[in-house]
């Protein structure tokens, strides 16, 4: 039976990791999250919109930095859902 409990379970484990990342990028643009002098991407992205008429890059490194390790989650989760596979 654990064998194939496992690959579902760490599938779930890494969907909820990336959505915690967004929720928490989310809420901390939002300013519910920690303040200054901390250095978070969401911070970072909360502090451009000030500048994003003059320099909207300062805005995009960030935001694809979450994305890119809200997406490296689902592909990690995605790929040991297949290794772990017991069918194959």
């Amino acid at each position: 039976m654990i064998p194939n409990v496992v690959a579902p379970v760490i599938v779930e484990m890494t969907i909820r990791i990336s959505f915690a990342i967004m929720l928490f990028a989310t809420l901390f643009f939002l300013g519910l999250g920690v303040q200054l002098p901390s250095t978070e991407w969401w911070l970072m992205i909360s502090e451009a919109r000030a500048y994003m008429h003059h320099s909207p890059w300062m805005l995009v490194w960030p935001g694809l930095a979450i994305a890119t390790v809200a997406i490296g989650f689902n592909l990690l989760g995605d790929g040991l859902r297949d290794a772990l596979n017991p069918r194959t």
